[in-house]
């Protein structure tokens, strides 16, 4: 699915088990945002956001301790750094500080949906991939898939720097996707994301403690944290960080736009939201698009 294969009409061992990663992958990241709300409800945005980042560091550490991972050089270390606080730090922190702001959740899927043809925009301009014709398409039918699953949720009363923080977070997972992918992909998964989480855990502690650190301490906080840590940061970034390291960057970034939709699949049978006709064909469409977009091309190319 991620990977282009030399025949694009014979599916390789590897090409499924790319779609079996990608499948994965989206269900698992999609829970995060039913986790996170119940989250944010019963503490402040950033402190749950350190302790979601700072507990998953201290795990990914643990691991690559047991595994006694190789050493790596400064660079090495920088470079995971950069990712973490990029696609950590920037986009989750502008993206939560926007919700603060009162940011609608409709205008924040469709702002952050746009992450995979930024991209594949930025990509192409700086000549590390070639996108064919049904690639763009697959890309653009994507996009109009997030659109129509969000419709009924946008409105025009999120204010003006909300606007700018989601812009902020878009701008942030896009040249994370990118960095990653280019700089930080070879590293071991378990040092390399310890380094992230703790990177962004450095980054957003300062602005936690401005919130004054504030949280219920109940267990309808601490049950869908665990969730977030356990299931989401260690299980949905390592799926990703296997996914960037082993296809285009653009062809990873074009499973976000299943996001919402698979989402609202979610949130209709977890929190009793309301599915209708417009976000079925969005679904369709989404799905539709990210096929076009993953498929193999002949010719091995992207």
């Amino acid at each position: 699915m991620i990977i282009p294969m030399s025949d694009p009409t014979v599916p390789s061992p590897r090409g499924r088990g790319d779609a079996l990663l990608g499948t994965g992958f989206v269900l698992v990241w999609c829970t995060g945002y039913i986790a996170g709300k119940a989250v944010v409800a019963h503490a402040a945005p950033l402190t749950s956001l350190v302790l979601r980042f700072g507990l998953a560091a201290l795990l990914f550490g643990a691991m690559a301790a047991v595994a006694r991972v190789r050493r790596c050089s400064r660079v090495e270390l920088w470079q995971s750094a950069v990712t973490g606080v990029l696609m950590l730090a920037l986009h989750f922190g502008a993206v939560y500080v926007a919700f603060r702001m009162g940011a609608n959740a409709g205008v924040s899927a469709l702002v952050i949906g746009a992450m995979p043809l930024l991209v594949a925009v930025v990509a192409t301009l700086d000549g590390s991939e070639r996108l064919g014709l049904w690639r763009w398409l697959g890309m653009a039918l994507g996009l109009l898939g997030v659109v129509l699953v969000v419709a009924d949720r946008v409105d025009g009363a999120t204010p003006l720097p909300a606007w700018g923080m989601l812009l902020l977070g878009l701008v942030g997972i896009t040249a994370g996707t990118l960095y990653q992918k280019r700089h930080a992909a070879h590293l071991d998964m378990r040092l390399a994301l310890a380094v992230q989480n703790a990177a962004a855990t450095l980054v957003l502690l300062p602005f936690a403690l401005g919130e004054g650190l504030h949280l219920d301490g109940t267990r309808d906080f601490f049950l869908p944290l665990g969730w977030l840590v356990l299931v989401n940061s260690i299980g949905g970034f390592a799926l990703l960080f296997l996914l960037i390291r082993r296809g285009a960057a653009t062809q990873v970034a074009a499973l976000f736009f299943l996001m919402p939709p698979v989402t609202a699949v979610f949130g209709h049978f977890t929190l009793g939201e309301h599915l209708t006709w417009l976000k079925g064909a969005g679904f369709a469409c989404a799905a539709f698009g990210v096929w076009l977009a993953t498929r193999p091309q002949a010719g091995g190319g992207h």
